[in-house]
């Protein structure tokens, strides 16, 4: 396995196995005295080529592409699980419905063990799971257990959605990591509009197992590439890096630790903080208002999967497979608002570069702009959708370009509160998000359960009307933040410290103190960055401390370096001691 990892993620002009140490050169320490990473290190995955870390991000991606093509999928052929099954489209519908229940223990689950063990073992061990229930599912002998498998399933693919964008923080700084952040978020739609698609044409000639034979032969191809991840979680590979210099020997650093193995929280610590302080931060103003957006925004995408075959094949006549090509204009609309993010980063760095704005003048506010272009175009694209798709008489091609707008418009809305979250939260940026990636999930199981009925009772125009309405009244939200959000996040209880509330506050908070958790102290070593955590959200904060860190850094292991050179051992053992682990 490493032999393959080595051969098919091997970076462009540095080493893919750790650098060799010398007895002669001392590792580098940080102010604590913990082995950290060197300014040029290339044992950093942020210092790896840019081909490197965009093979792994790819990489990445396609387990994400795994996550949501399998969500969606059965919805083409529920008239066949029904009938194979006897059992109502409803029912049938449960096979969505607790896929993305199973969504929920990502982040319960798997994140906190990703920032202990790391991000490599993690995907190879709840993959593999994966594929051992998508087999269940394919060759079920009854409705009971095909339900289990999607359960079953969908839990352990959701530790791709949950670990993925610790990936991209791993490999990305703040700028670069929102152009990997929108092909992730791309393919949180793309995914889900391919799979009624290919399910739809193979109902047409095969039968309804088909779709869960597609979903391994995809899994099986996806399963090779996530061999080639290396690991990318920061303190993890210190540890390593840690364990072989004192395996090593060299003189003054036998007992050199990196900081995660003096975290003495522990699994058990982790997970009391990892299954309730996501509950209490979900309460938070900002955290609370953008969950109740994302759960409509979420609930909406599967709805599409109901509504496009009321649309299209009850109300048109098509087929079960060409009733499901219109969502390929979700998928161009997807890929279209992945543009306009590439864009508007493109527009941030370029504000950096020329000295417009620093990297630590940056605020979470600055990434609200796509999701108030996404809340505006949302509303309009609904009701456009709706009424046109509610005529036959109006051409397919209508209501098909309005879904494509609405595809843009959900994809602008996750990718700017998510950015927004993370920056807003930092070092709880991993427990906001679980707390947000939860209540979508679950508003998104519930929508195959009632979205047949209210379209049928409604009508396409006056249930669009509704979704519609509720997507206009949220849309103040991002307005909301964009103005006011410095003044809510100063008063938050989980606002980052060193934060400084606007000179207009003053008055509120005269000592300008942050307000911080009372019970922070008893969380703080699973998420702050002193823990080795590597949420999105941490590297903000590091950052913008960065070269006041190195700089101390270096005095520091330029102290340690004269030790090292004035004990006769160092001058005994000029041997270069191989390096034993990969990264």
């Amino acid at each position: 396995m490493g032999v393959i990892t080595r051969i098919l993620s091997r970076p462009v002009n540095k080493p893919y196995r750790t650098k060799d140490l010398h007895s002669n050169e001392p590792p580098f320490l940080n102010a604590d005295g913990y082995i950290d990473f060197a300014p040029e290190d290339v044992e950093n995955p942020r210092n790896w080529s840019m081909g490197r870390r965009f093979f792994i991000t790819l990489a990445t991606v396609m387990l994400v592409m795994n996550a949501t093509f399998a969500s969606s999928s059965p919805s083409g052929c529920f008239p066949s699980i029904a009938e194979s099954f006897h059992v109502s489209e409803e029912a049938a519908g449960l096979t969505i419905t607790l896929f993305l229940l199973g969504y929920c223990a990502g982040p319960l689950i798997f994140a906190p063990l990703s920032e202990l063990y790391g991000r490599r073992w993690i995907f190879y061990t709840t993959f593999t799971a994966y594929l051992a229930f998508n087999f269940l599912c394919a060759f079920a002998p009854n409705f009971g257990s095909l339900l289990v498998g999607r359960f079953l399933s969908g839990t352990f693919v959701s530790a791709p959605l949950s670990n993925g964008p610790g990936v991209l923080a791993d490999l990305w700084n703040p700028v670069q990591r929102a152009n990997a952040m929108g092909g992730f978020a791309a393919m949180l739609w793309i995914g889900p509009s391919l799979g009624p698609i290919i399910a739809g044409f193979l109902q047409l000639k095969k039968d309804w197992r088909w779709s869960f034979y597609v979903l391994l032969m995809l899994g099986g191809a996806s399963a090779l590439l996530m061999l080639t991840i290396p690991e990318t979680h920061g303190p993890t590979v210190l540890r390593h890096k840690a364990k072989r210099i004192r395996k090593a020997k060299i003189p003054g650093y036998e007992n050199v630790k990196a900081q995660i193995e003096d975290n003495q929280q522990g699994l058990v610590g982790v997970y009391k903080v990892a299954l309730t302080r996501p509950w209490i931060i979900l309460f938070d103003p900002i955290s609370l208002l953008i969950a109740i957006y994302l759960s409509v925004v979420y609930t909406l995408l599967y709805m599409l999967f109901t509504i496009y075959p009321i649309v299209f094949q009850e109300m048109r006549g098509w087929n079960a497979g060409v009733g499901e090509l219109p969502l390929l204009g979700t998928v161009l609309g997807a890929m279209f608002g992945g543009l306009i993010v590439l864009f508007d980063t493109r527009r941030q760095q370029k504000k950096i570069d020329t000295g417009v704005k620093q990297m630590h003048e940056m605020t979470p506010e600055d990434r609200l702009p796509l999701a108030i272009i996404g809340g505006i175009t949302f509303a309009a694209a609904m009701f456009w959708f709706a009424w046109s798709a509610n005529f036959n008489s109006v051409h397919w091609i209508v209501p098909t370009i309005a879904g494509g707008f609405l595809s843009t418009a959900l994809l602008l809305l996750f990718v700017g509160f998510l950015n927004y979250l993370v920056d807003a939260y930092l070092m709880y940026a991993a427990s906001a998000i679980a707390a947000n990636t939860i209540m979508r999930s679950a508003c998104g199981a519930a929508a195959p359960l009632f979205t047949l009925q209210m379209f049928h009772s409604l009508g396409v125009g006056g249930g669009g009307s509704l979704v519609g309405g509720v997507a206009t009244l949220l849309a103040v939200i991002p307005f909301m933040f964009y103005k006011y959000g410095a003044a809510i996040r100063a008063r938050s209880r989980f606002n980052p410290k060193g934060f400084k509330p606007p000179a207009k506050d003053a008055e509120a908070n005269p000592t300008g103190a942050v307000l911080e958790d009372p019970n922070e102290g008893e969380f703080d070593d699973t998420e702050s960055e002193s823990s080795g955590s590597s949420t999105i959200g941490e590297d903000e904060a590091r950052e913008k401390r960065n070269d006041d860190e190195k700089h101390s850094d270096e005095k520091h292991a330029g102290h340690k370096r004269d030790e090292a050179h004035a004990q006769p051992e160092a001058s005994a053992s000029a041997e270069k001691v191989k390096s034993e682990e990969s990264v």
